[in-house]
């Protein structure tokens, strides 16, 4: 049994390429990726419109409260529903069964306790999604209400939340001497919001029972491979006879990876015998997926009278809800950036996370970096502030370069420009002065004379890849018949534009205009996660060397009917040339009736665990962005206006001009959502109005004018190309650069983000 779409998607499109972009084909080009034009036109097919015969629906029950002890779960109500197929609850789970991305701590169905708001309890399979909603709710379950630990400053000393403890995770970084003082000394307490991933599309997922007795999941997931390894190890089955089909991803920002939704729904199919699809609501949405880390942050800053940073110290504690997830990795990177792209001879820091009956926090683009980057970046300001110095000045006397050392003791190997990032967004030329476009928008409630224009910048980092050991592989096939090349390789296009640069490099490197990716499902080698510019390096990787591959195999039989050496032949405009010109076919005449594939593996320097003081060398490489934000604001109203984000970035290599200006403008606006906007809020962990209305987002707008002033190609000799991540810097460094630009307007602190109405007003 196959599941089919409800639409399907028309042949793409092209569409003009913008001035100063170039045309053709490989890399440098600005290639138009092939599912653009359904995308934009409403017809791309994702999940939401899996199909197939017999179809069942699912529904969730999820707790209504942050904190129960379950004393009863009651079904036979929804059982007795006509419509109703089936109700599960861990009581149809082998004993243990558990997920989680990080740690395995996570059940599939809550069972003695609840540990936040939306947890499931139970799910329905029924014939129509009315009815399973319905039986959903008529399941009765007797609840012990218990008082909810929302403080992560009391988790420390509340009772244990979770047979594994509260804490998640302590890193006590050492860095230096610890009576190492400057002559000037500025301290500042931060707290970051609860930003939610909003992917476009909400979670859905359709499973088919196999007649093997196993099942198929088909959805819309970010890590399939680790998708499959958890519903095989939930549900007691073989691996092999698990398999994950990844549907069209609507959007990512690391929500995709949990596999909570799909569990259930694998469970459903097998006892059922039917297949079971499940579209959850904007709110389960909201209650259901991973949310950025809320961090509370204090910080001591010293430097010498002029401006030399001498000793930094900080205290991080992050809140990881529920469950562990990601938070350990997410700790990580805040602690060992937490001095920002500075040069800090000193430096000791204690950063903590830990579990909560908040909702479950995890991986979300530039998590753990942007948190640290809004606080040390306040820090910066204070500190040009107390030396009466200009606080770009500042800036630039600390930056950090190629050979300096990570307050982690890695020494920093690969190209770090960030001085070279902060000249080209000072020397920028400013906005225009407003002129009708005011805070509050064109018929705001502002008055002109009360608007206060402000430039702030920031300078941030993220790391590229896992880190701390993490074994980065990715495998790809690129094969090769009648002209056409198709790249087979688990690396799942989310957004990212990952299927237009497998086209781009086996363009580049075969010289084959006609080149298909393949759809992603586990039958293929896993390429790992789509987070941390992953798939550029090591699935990007992993493409070159197996095209590489064909291309020998291509060549060797050309370069001996001539008599020479393979590396004396060169494939360009479709050619092939020798260097003395003997030879010249086209790459057509030379594939004609031959079929040709090789399958590769990209394997990047493997990396360490950071020891018992914060030390080693946990990173492959690094990625670093500078920003200035023009802003106003009505001092009366506290309402800000993003005017404009001049961005400087380090690429790398550009590879694909248009579609990487597109994801620095999505990263920077995503950055002001949690500047000015974002902040899911709770009330003793419930989760207040888990919608649109809300939780409101960037609009069209909202989004700031964007000017992308630099970017830097200097090659990361160990990538790829040389390219680096894309989307995270700019998520990472604009809610800071934001801070600081209010900062200037108004003269307030802003220690808090989002940024509030109150933090932005000004007495007269």
């Amino acid at each position: 049994m196959n599941p089919s779409q409800q639409r399907t998607a028309p042949p793409s499109a092209t569409t003009a390429v913008p001035p100063g972009a170039p045309e053709g084909h490989g890399i440098g080009a600005s290639l138009t990726a092939a599912d653009l034009v359904p995308k934009t036109e409403g017809t791309f097919p994702y999940a939401a419109d899996l199909w197939a015969e017999g179809l069942l629906w699912a529904a969730l029950h999820r707790s209504p409260h942050a904190h129960a002890r379950i004393v009863s779960v009651d079904t036979s109500a929804a059982e007795a529903m006509p419509g109703v197929r089936v109700v599960v609850t861990h009581r149809d789970l082998p004993d243990g069964a558990a997920h989680g991305r990080g740690v395995r701590d996570r059940p599939v169905f809550a069972h003695d306790v609840v540990r936040h708001h939306g947890e499931p309890v139970a799910a329905v399979a029924a014939d129509h999604p009315d009815t399973a909603r319905l039986a959903a709710a008529a399941i009765a379950v007797e609840y012990e209400i218990l008082d909810p630990v929302t403080d992560p400053q009391a988790a420390f000393e509340a009772d244990p939340l979770h047979p594994d403890g509260n804490l998640i995770r302590h890193i006590p970084l050492r860095y230096g001497d610890p009576q190492a003082s400057g002559e000037v000394v500025v301290e500042g307490m931060y707290r970051i919001g609860r930003q939610d991933p909003a992917p476009i599309g909400a979670e859905a997922g359709l499973a088919v029972p196999r007649p093997d007795g196993g099942v198929e999941i088909y959805a819309a997931a970010t890590d399939p491979h680790a998708v499959r390894d958890q519903v095989s190890a939930c549900l007691g089955l073989a691996q092999d006879r698990v398999k994950v089909v990844v549907t069209g991803v609507p959007g990512a920002t690391g929500d995709r990876e949990d596999g909570s939704m799909q569990l259930p729904l694998g469970l459903l199919a097998l006892r059922t015998g039917s297949p079971v699809k499940l579209l959850a609501t904007r709110e389960e949405s909201f209650l259901g997926h991973a949310h950025r880390h809320p961090t509370l942050l204090r910080y001591r800053h010293h430097a010498d009278a002029r401006g030399k940073l001498v000793k930094v110290e900080a205290q991080i504690l992050m809140d990881g809800g529920a469950y562990a997830d990601t938070s350990a990795e997410a700790l990580a990177a805040a602690v060992s950036f937490s001095c920002g792209p500075y040069v800090v001879p000193h430096a000791f820091v204690d950063g903590w996370v830990v579990r909560t009956n908040n909702p479950p926090s995890g991986h979300v683009r530039g998590e753990g970096a942007m948190q640290v980057c809004a606080a040390y970046e306040g820090q910066m300001d204070k500190l040009a502030a107390a030396l009466g110095m200009d606080p770009a000045e500042l800036r630039a006397r600390n930056v950090m370069a190629t050979g300096d050392l990570l307050p982690t003791g890695q020494t920093v190997t690969c190209p770090a420009p960030v001085a070279e990032l902060l000249t080209a967004v000072r020397e920028a030329p400013p906005p225009p002065a407003a002129e009708t476009l005011l805070p509050g928008g064109p018929e705001g409630a502002g008055e002109p004379e009360v608007v206060r224009r402000g430039v702030g910048y920031g300078l941030g980092m993220v790391h590229m890849l896992g880190a701390e050991g993490a074994d980065e592989v990715a495998t790809a096939t690129v094969r090769v018949s009648g002209g056409v090349a198709t790249v087979i390789c688990a690396a799942v296009e989310t957004g990212q534009g990952f299927a237009t640069l497998a086209r781009q490099i086996v363009q580049e490197v075969l010289g084959v205009d006609e080149v298909h990716t393949a759809p992603v499902d586990t039958d293929q080698p896993a390429a790992g996660p789509a987070c941390h510019g992953r798939h550029t390096w090591v699935s990007g990787g992993a493409v070159e060397r197996a095209a590489k591959m064909v291309r020998t195999q291509l060549l060797q039989p050309l370069a001996q009917k001539f008599g020479m050496s393979a590396e004396l032949l060169t494939i360009a405009d479709g050619k092939i040339t020798s260097y003395d010109g003997v030879l010249s076919t086209t790459v057509a005449e030379a594939l004609e009736g031959k079929e040709l594939w090789a399958t590769a593996q990209c394997r990047p320097h493997p990396t360490e665990p950071l020891d018992a003081g914060g030390q080693g060398d946990a990173f492959v490489g690094l990625a670093f962005c500078a920003v200035r934000a023009v802003v106003d604001v009505d001092v009366e109203l506290g309402a800000v206006r993003v005017v404009e984000m001049a961005v400087a970035q380090d690429v790398g290599k550009v590879l694909n001009p248009r579609q990487l200006a597109a994801r620095i403008e999505a990263g920077v606006t995503q950055g002001v959502g949690a500047a000015l906007m974002e902040n899911l809020r709770t009330n003793k962990g419930i989760v207040r109005r888990p919608d649109f209305t809300g939780y409101p987002l960037p609009t069209a707008l909202d989004a700031p004018d964007v000017r992308i002033v630099k970017l830097v190609e200097e090659r990361d000799v160990v990538a790829p190309f040389g390219a680096k991540a894309a989307s995270a810097a700019p998520v990472v460094t604009s809610p800071a650069a934001v801070a600081a630009a209010v900062r200037a307007a108004t003269g307030r602190p802003v220690s808090r983000l989002p940024i509030r109405p109150q933090s932005a007003a000004v007495q007269q």
